[in-house]
C-alpha cells in the first residue's frame, strides 16, 4: 500500500514536469544547462531565506507562539521575494548569455531564444521547488501506517501531490511571464507575478 501511494503521488506531482523535460528539454544541451543552472539559482534563494528565518527565530522569544507564527509567515514571504529576485538575476544572466551566443554565432542569431530560456528556467524553478515541498510527504507515504487510520484525511497525500503539480506548472508560467515582462518593461506584469506567487504561497500554507 505504501509503495503504491508513493509512486502514485510521485507520478501525479512530477509526471507532467518529467514529460515536459523529456519532450522539450532533454534533447537540447543548452536547455539542459539552463535547467540545471535555474535549479541552482532557486537553491541559493532558499538558502538565503532559510538563513534569514533561522537568525530571526534565534533572536526572538521562542516561548511566544504568536511571534513564532508571525516569523514563519515572514519567512515564507521573504522566501518568495528572494525567489523572484533570483529569477530576475537569472534573467539578466541569460540575457547576457543570449547576446554572447548571438555574437559568436555564424548567422548572428542565438541557438536558443530568450522565450525558450524563460520556459526552461521557469520549469527548473518549479521542479526544484516541488521536490523540496513534497519530498518529506512522499517519504512518509511509504509507511509504516495507513492513511486516515486515526481520523485524519485519507486524501492528504494525493492532495499534496496535486498541489505540487500545480506549483511546478505555476512556476513555469511565472517564468515565461516574468522574462517577457522584463524584456518588454511591463512592470505591472512583474507585480502580478510576485503578487500571485505571494498569494499562492499563503494559500498553500493555510
Amino acid at each position: 500500500m505504501g509503495a503504491a501511494v508513493f509512486f502514485g503521488c510521485a507520478g501525479i506531482a512530477f509526471g507532467p514536469a518529467l514529460a515536459l523535460v523529456l519532450l522539450t528539454v532533454a534533447a537540447e544541451p543548452l536547455r539542459v544547462i539552463v535547467l540545471v543552472a535555474g535549479a541552482f539559482f532557486w537553491l541559493v534563494s532558499l538558502l538565503l531565506a532559510s538563513l534569514i528565518w533561522f537568525v530571526s527565530v534565534h533572536l526572538s522569544d521562542r516561548e511566544d507562539a504568536k511571534l513564532q507564527y508571525g516569523l514563519l509567515v515572514f519567512g515564507a514571504a521573504v522566501s518568495v521575494l528572494l525567489q523572484e529576485a533570483f529569477r530576475f538575476a537569472y534573467f539578466k544572466l541569460l540575457k547576457k548569455a543570449d547576446e554572447g551566443l548571438a555574437t559568436i554565432s555564424e548567422d548572428g542569431r542565438s541557438p536558443i531564444s530568450l522565450r525558450q530560456m524563460a520556459y526552461v528556467s521557469g520549469l527548473s524553478f518549479g521542479i526544484i521547488s516541488g521536490v523540496f515541498s513534497v519530498i518529506n510527504i512522499l517519504a512518509d507515504s511509504i509507511g509504516p501506517g495507513i492513511v486516515g487510520i486515526h481520523g485524519d484525511s485519507p486524501y492528504y497525500f494525493i492532495t499534496s501531490a496535486f498541489l505540487t503539480m500545480a506549483l511546478v506548472l505555476l512556476h513555469t508560467f511565472w517564468g515565461v511571464i516574468f522574462f517577457d515582462a522584463c524584456e518588454k518593461r511591463r512592470y505591472w506584469c512583474l507585480g502580478l507575478v510576485v503578487a500571485s506567487h505571494l498569494l499562492t504561497s499563503g494559500l498553500v500554507s493555510l
